[in-house]
């Protein structure tokens, strides 16, 4: 077998790059909620010293002084350009694994040329949406991913690397720290540090039965996959999800119900267009909220508390319904609230669990082709159907000040050419 990992260099800062030809050797950094801190940036942001997670508040006036700018995360257009690397991909490959937001596994097992198809995906992608990528290419997913640290980090490659040939495979693990594998996080690290195992050749070359024995057999299947060894195929359907949860951090301290309970339908409301998007319905239904851990003089509390309902549904009405009586018990006057969100779990597949033979049949319109058509409306880009739970000023919802327009998912914001 022969995989490809195609990955999107700086994804957040390049996507704000794509419509904005004025920033493109200009250091970008991409926001989190509320304008906190660093969490994507640009190559050239790095080289300004930069580093992820570094308070916004503290490196504000220098970035900008040496030309930098900094965006709010636009989650609208990064999901949306997203979307439109993978449909490439899936053009490019009829196998393809989407992994996560900017990083896709192919099978292009029987091609002739790995390196002249990665070249192909690079040029394809950027001429049709306008992302840079790197691709690497290897036996097994764990050295696709080491092929492309290679791309990642060696300009002369030209953004792609091919580990078929097991000589340049240990060339470039032998220049690869350990630390940089696919599943070797920090803990595991240190612990492989002190047997002396300090890069990716080292660990590809010990005993799997000693890894198994020391850690687990998780890392035992890395040292195969290292070693050229398939363990870990194409997932193209993915995982049903087990649970899906909703939170924010609010923009200010909330005290009052109102708002809290504003806030909980909003976070509810998107978790049941997540629940139908999964085609799945959920019986179990919870909400917690908590105060700011850091604020020392404020009163300390954390609620949360759950619902069965009656029977699985994916309707948003009467998953706000059940948030609402939740809300409700768990609000306590006088507190200060930072943060809330919802949680939609136990799910079922559609038609697949025990109805309830004395139940009353709902009269109502028929609640599949509601859901469906008011998801059609907000995915549209004219506008959004909400529920009036979900309140209009939303005083409380997340600060984002430097947030781009939203060019492909909202007619308003479209770019205009002139």
């Amino acid at each position: 077998m022969t995989f490809a990992l195609v990955d999107c260099n700086s994804f957040y800062a390049s996507c704000e790059r794509i419509f904005r030809p004025d920033i493109k050797k200009r250091p970008v950094v991409v926001l989190s909620n509320n304008d906190g801190c660093v969490v994507a940036l640009s190559k050239e942001a790095k080289q300004l010293g930069i580093k992820m997670c570094e308070p916004w508040f503290k490196i504000e006036k220098s970035f900008v002084k040496k030309g930098g700018i900094a965006f709010s995360s636009n989650y609208e257009l990064y999901a949306d350009v997203s979307s439109r690397v993978m449909q490439t991909l899936e053009y490019l490959s009829p196998a393809v694994e989407v992994y996560s937001i900017d990083e896709a596994f192919l099978d292009i097992t029987g091609l002739r040329n790995y390196e002249a198809f990665g070249h192909q995906c690079r040029k394809t992608i950027d001429r049709w949406v306008g992302i840079p990528v790197c691709v690497g290419i290897g036996p097994t997913k764990t050295l696709a991913k080491v092929a492309n640290y290679g791309a990642k980090h060696y300009p002369a490659t030209n953004g792609v690397v091919d580990l078929t040939d097991p000589e340049r495979r240990k060339k470039l693990m032998g220049l690869m720290p350990v630390r940089e594998v696919w599943g070797v996080g920090s803990r595991i690290n240190k612990k492989l540090n002190s047997l002396g195992v300090e890069t990716a050749l080292e660990l590809a070359e010990i005993d799997t039965k000693l890894i198994k024995r020391k850690f687990s057999s998780v890392l035992e299947r890395t040292v195969m996959e290292l070693k050229g060894y398939p363990c870990i195929g194409l997932e193209q359907q993915p995982k049903t999800k087990k649970q899906i949860v909703v939170s924010r951090t609010f923009s200010k301290k909330v005290d009052d119900l109102d708002s809290i309970n504003e806030a909980v339908s909003d976070y509810a409301s998107r978790a049941c267009e997540k629940l139908r998007r999964e085609d799945q319905y959920c019986k179990m239904v919870s909400v917690f909220m908590r105060t700011n851990y850091f604020r020392k003089q404020d009163k300390q509390y954390h609620g949360f508390r759950s619902y069965k309902l009656f029977s699985p549904t994916n309707d948003t009405r009467d998953i706000l319904n059940a948030t609402r009586r939740l809300t409700k018990q768990i609000f306590k006057t006088n507190t200060n609230f930072i943060k809330a969100g919802v949680m939609l779990s136990d799910f079922y597949d559609e038609d697949v669990y025990q109805g309830d033979l004395f139940r009353t049949v709902d009269k109502r319109i028929n609640s599949k082709e509601l859901m469906m058509t008011i998801d059609k409306i907000n995915t549209s880009g004219v506008g959004r159907v909400t529920f009036a739970s979900q309140g209009i000023k939303k005083t409380w919802s997340m600060r984002r000040l430097l947030k781009s327009p939203r060019y492909l998912t909202n007619w308003e914001e479209m770019p205009v050419v002139k």
